[in-house]
């Protein structure tokens, strides 16, 4: 790593690789190295089209150039765990889309390796650098709505043909997961649900209740079976309301005396989530949302799962406890 500047690499060259590859190439503190895909054509044209020096199609070989400082893995949900291991290995810098694994195990092993190597992880909810997002969190720190009891998140919409080795839960419900511990600050002690699968391998509809202590919970509706995709989060306080519209970038505060419509930062969260990482590298700071967080939204994951298959609530305190989280 240069003083002033990280060489990246991007693993995977599917749309959101293309997107990163896009973003990193934008980053003035950013050396944009290398591209892999296993679809070698793929990572060619994105590799011509932001001038990357290098393409890869085994990321194994990637891995073991000493020019690279850092990666981000955009690839299919099930390899994440083996390419940020190996990364780690290798003592590289990761930035992995989420979920951080497919399993709490694999979350685990990957918190683990962080420790052992130096090396730091960070993952990408994206969410968290959502301009409607950051003023939200702003307005609830300031105490704008009292004191926060309720949150209600919902991801509605089509299947996205480009997903097949998750369901639902892990693909779009693990934001909303990660946002109730962000805005509440708190870990979650219980969470019963109810799901299935109608028309996919995987579950394509959930709807969660996730409990906080000082009687605070989360209640998380998403499905692959809606037409129209809607993505939407009210916290709901003692003394108001903010309600959140993540496609729009819109922040609604209600309280008693009327309703206020904040001025949002027209910015992309993709590229505040990418200049973040940079940033915390630059720094030798520990980025969050890092592994530790990866693995609490994978263990309220795999509870939800739990809850769903044997119709009971799952104590999540405990999970969390039993593997130090």
């Amino acid at each position: 790593m240069l003083n002033d500047s990280v060489r990246v690499a991007v693993i995977g060259a599917g749309f959101w690789g293309a997107n990163h590859a896009r973003v990193l190439s934008e980053i003035d503190s950013v050396s944009l190295e290398a591209i892999c895909d296993i679809n070698i054509d793929r990572a060619k044209n994105v590799a011509k089209r932001y001038g990357i020096p290098h393409v890869f199609n085994n990321y194994s070989d990637l891995l073991k150039n000493d020019e690279i400082d850092a990666v981000t893995i955009c690839t299919p949900s099930s390899t994440h765990a083996e390419i940020c291991l190996e990364a780690l290995a290798r003592g590289k810098d990761v930035l992995v889309e989420k979920p951080i694994a497919s399993t709490l195990n694999e979350s685990i092993e990957i918190i683990d390796s962080a420790r052992s190597s130096g090396r730091r992880v960070m993952v990408g909810f994206i969410e968290r650098f959502n301009p409607a997002v950051e003023v939200a969190k702003e307005f609830l720190d300031a105490g704008r709505i009292g004191r926060p009891i309720l949150i209600y998140g919902r991801r509605i919409g089509p299947w996205p043909e480009r997903i097949g080795d998750i369901g639902v839960l892990k693909d779009t419900s693990i934001h909303d997961i990660d946002l109730s511990m962000h805005f509440f600050g708190l870990q979650p002690i219980y969470v019963y649900a109810a799901g299935g699968s109608l028309r996919h391998s995987n579950e394509d509809y959930i709807q969660a209740l996730i409990t906080f202590k000082d009687e605070r919970s989360a209640i998380l509706e998403a499905n692959w079976l809606t037409p129209r995709k809607k993505r939407d989060l009210r916290i709901t306080g003692t003394e108001g309301v903010i309600h959140v519209e993540f496609l729009s970038r819109e922040v609604v505060i209600e309280k008693s005396e009327g309703a206020y419509v904040p001025t949002i930062p027209n910015t992309e969260p993709l590229k505040n989530e990418l200049r973040y990482f940079i940033t915390t590298l630059l720094k030798n700071e520990i980025p969050i949302p890092g592994c530790l967080e990866g693995a609490r939204a994978m263990a309220v994951a795999e509870a939800i799962l739990n809850s769903i298959a044997t119709k009971k609530a799952i104590c999540v305190l405990d999970i969390l406890k039993e593997h130090g989280l």
